[in-house]
């Protein structure tokens, strides 16, 4: 065999060594973990290793131990997109995929903290970005994956340690997701408790989560009850509040990349993220060919109003909330509930209607669409101030008038503004903006960043160090 062919199998001998007690170390870990059952227990070992991460890991070694969750989750990225699929029975898994693979490669990390100097006649004052400790966070059954991955990062990034609160309606995929961050973490010789979860998915667990002594902080990414509970724990709170995001489209824009960019974002993962099109708002004289377009390119419209009765009934409840098991499916599903043969691909219902329909009121998180004619730009930024109900979340316009768009932005008040593009880019889909998958609008966090998860601290030093 020669020299070189015994230093490869010796290479491949040590490769193997080092893999087998990897994964022996890791199987140790998890049992250790599984082991742990209670609220108290789950916490106490997070706060241990959030110490260490903290004091023992300065922000290179957070980096590099950061980049390898990257990198390593990345392949599992169609496993946990069709284990989320499965679990909740909601979503497109080509959306979802596409999910996994922006919460692993956009989330921002430790590049993100800089220290601010101000220096004057008295001396020195810098200002730093400190971790709060351990987080509990809470996880929506919406975006389940994608939030443990971004938030992972998002916190670890400055020095925090992390409980997750699966929804239970995700609990599967939740827990497979930090079992996955764990063992890579393990790998890379990180305490490994410094993400951890709470395998039962109970109230009485989450209740007992927030109120623990050790919890710094509590981010809340889900419906308005966990959000509520959050901010009336007490604690620092980031609270996700609800959306009815509306879109403007004025006579103006370029009608048919406005057509592409409604459809992509209204049906992108079936409707389910916060940020997504909700309501469509068309000025009169292109609202004709504005929904051509949009039938061109994988929009339905339905025009029979006793199937858009008939589709109300089926997806919302007496009192027009929506029913559960109706969210987040193909549009395809609810065509054929109604008796309609779908069109292949098609992927957005489009109905129009106007203001007081309970399709414009009520965020769906479906791929449903209303659509409402108005005069001109002026009521339609009238009417998408009403509808999106100062939850002050995001909204989109389709525009060419650098006024309308400037309108529509200060009148909005909105934490994300997409001009002239699909709602999904605001967190990093097809542009350059940093992933985030909570929008802390009622906090007043907006898309969070690892910043959002850390707290300023203060030195003076009184009359020295200014060298000008």
């Amino acid at each position: 065999m020669g020299a070189l062919g015994g230093i490869f199998m010796e290479s491949v001998r040590v490769d193997d060594l080092v893999k087998k007690i990897v994964e022996k170390v890791t199987k140790e870990l998890a049992q250790e973990a599984k082991g742990r059952t209670s609220v108290g227990e789950i916490v106490g070992a997070a706060v241990e290793a959030q110490r260490a991460w903290q004091w023992d890991y300065n922000l290179d070694a957070r980096t590099k131990i950061l980049s390898a969750i990257k990198s390593k989750l990345l392949p599992h990225a169609e496993e946990l997109a069709k284990l989320a699929r499965d679990d909740t029975d909601m979503g497109r898994l080509d959306d979802k995929i596409l999910k996994k693979k922006l919460a692993i490669t956009k989330t921002p990390g430790p590049e993100y903290f800089t220290t601010k100097a101000i220096s004057g006649d008295n001396g020195l004052i810098l200002e730093e970005l400190a971790p709060f400790g351990v987080i509990a966070s809470i996880t929506p059954s919406t975006n389940p994956v994608a939030t443990v991955i971004n938030n992972t990062i998002c916190m670890l990034s400055g020095g925090n340690g992390v409980v997750f609160s699966p929804h239970p309606g995700a609990l599967r995929c939740t827990l497979r997701t930090v079992e996955l961050i764990r063992g890579i973490l393990a790998e890379e010789g990180a305490p490994v408790e410094v993400v951890s979860v709470l395998s039962d998915a109970s109230l009485d667990s989450l209740k007992e989560l927030m109120s623990h002594p050790d919890i710094k902080l509590i981010s809340a990414t889900g419906g308005p009850g966990v959000v509520r509970a959050a901010l009336s724990s007490g604690k620092p709170a980031i609270g996700a509040g609800p959306g009815n995001p509306p879109v403007l489209v004025d006579e103006t824009a370029h009608l048919e990349k406005a057509a592409k960019d409604v459809i992509a974002g209204a049906s992108f993962d079936n409707n389910l993220p916060c940020i997504a099109e909700k309501e469509l708002i068309a000025v009169n004289c292109i609202a004709d060919d504005l929904k051509e377009l949009m039938c061109h390119n994988g929009a339905y419209e339905l025009k029979d109003r006793s199937k858009i009765a008939d589709l109300v009934e089926l997806v919302l409840t007496k009192d027009h909330k929506i029913k559960k098991d109706m969210v987040g499916k193909n549009a395809s599903v609810y065509l054929e509930k109604l008796g309609i043969t779908p069109p292949p691909n098609v992927r957005l219902i489009l109905v129009e209607c106007d203001e007081k329909h309970p399709f414009v009121q009520e965020e769906l998180m479906m791929p449903i669409l209303a659509m409402v004619r108005v005069a001109d730009f002026r009521e339609g930024l009238a009417m998408a101030k009403r509808v999106e109900h100062g939850f002050k979340h995001s909204a989109i316009i389709h525009s060419t008038n650098i006024d309308n768009m400037s309108d529509m932005a200060k009148t909005m008040e909105t934490s994300m503004f997409v001009k002239n593009a699909p709602s999904f880019a605001s967190i990093g889909v097809g542009g350059d903006c940093p992933t985030a998958f909570t929008i802390g609008t009622t906090t007043g966090h907006g898309p969070t960043t690892p910043l959002s998860f850390c707290r300023i601290r203060r030195c003076l030093l009184h009359g020295a160090f200014r060298i000008v």
